[in-house]
């Protein structure tokens, strides 16, 4: 998914400035990286309020025009007023096509209702992380990573190492020896304590026959 955001260089600094232009409905950024200085930027308030409610908008390789000039950028960092549904900074970080860069990209659960700790045990899949921190170059970055619990059993756990992994992608986690669980189904108690009491009273019955039968 490309993603193109437009934005303007900015001259005026300081928080009075930085005022000035949200209430014309503008939001202060900064790109940096690279082999270019820090630039200070400006951006349509609106359209990146939008554009922040895209999942690839946080996991992808942005295009970012300043003043008609495309260059390929990460969204580093966000900040959000306390209350208000505003956005009052946002950094960009410049690519270098060559260098590997480090991600977090989200996961994307498929086949759980399909899976036996769902299907048949009636269990439900609990998500222990829901994205991983990912290291490749900025051509190979994918925009979501698809976790298969279409063989997760009740009791087990999906581990990182268990991730089919894009081509050319590693996931720093792994790198570290740290192989963390991603995902498990839980039964839930009440069929937990369903299942004991139909337990219970199989037991009992056939206890009462024994008893009969003895008679």
């Amino acid at each position: 998914m490309k993603i193109e955001i437009s934005a303007n260089k900015r001259t005026l600094h300081g928080k009075g400035a930085s005022r000035r232009l949200r209430r014309a409905g503008k939001t202060p950024a900064v790109v940096y990286g690279g082999e270019s200085k820090a630039q200070s930027i400006e951006l349509d308030h609106n359209d990146l309020f939008h554009k922040l409610k895209l999942e690839a908008f946080h996991a992808s390789i942005l295009t970012l025009d300043v003043d008609g000039v495309p260059e390929s950028v990460l969204l580093r960092d966000t900040q959000m007023h306390p209350f208000k549904q505003e956005v009052l900074h946002i950094d960009f970080q410049r690519v270098d096509q060559n260098k590997k860069i480090h991600m977090k990209i989200p996961l994307h659960f498929i086949n759980a209702e399909a899976s036996p700790g769902v299907k048949t045990s009636g269990g439900i899949v609990s998500h222990i992380l829901t994205e991983v921190d990912v290291s490749c170059l900025p051509k190979d970055l994918p925009e979501f990573i698809a976790v298969d619990l279409i063989d997760l059993v009740a009791g087990l756990t999906l581990h990182l190492s268990d991730l089919i992994m894009p081509e050319n992608v590693e996931v720093s986690a792994l790198a570290k020896g740290d192989d963390l669980p991603v995902a498990t189904i839980v039964i839930p108690r009440a069929i937990i304590s369903a299942d004991s009491d139909s337990a219970s009273d199989t037991e009992e019955a056939g206890t009462e026959a024994e008893e009969k039968e003895s008679e």
